[in-house]
């Protein structure tokens, strides 16, 4: 599920949903979280972890980068967001 989709389910089950249900929601999703067996984390050596440094820092320098500011901007455009539409739903 991408995150637009979770981000419009969450917001249709805070509008529709008793705090009762969703503690209720919560609690089946937690049980079910836990029942998936858990994803190995694959361990990269320091060669493999400098290849790709190097491979992001040249990505950067080719302009196929966000700078920090810009991703901060889009961070804080997307909360205010966020926080309009659940003051819209109140």
């Amino acid at each position: 599920m991408n995150t637009t989709a979770l981000h419009g389910l969450l917001d249709y089950l805070y509008g529709t949903l008793s705090p009762q249900n969703m503690r209720w929601v919560a609690d089946h999703l937690i049980e079910q979280a836990d029942k998936v067996e858990p994803v190995e984390l694959k361990r990269y050596t320091m060669d493999e972890i400098n290849a790709m440094l190097d491979e992001a820092e040249a990505n950067f320098e080719a302009g196929r980068g966000i700078p920090h500011e810009e991703v901060m901007r889009r961070q804080k455009e997307k909360i205010a967001r966020m926080k309009s539409a659940r003051h819209a739903m109140a």
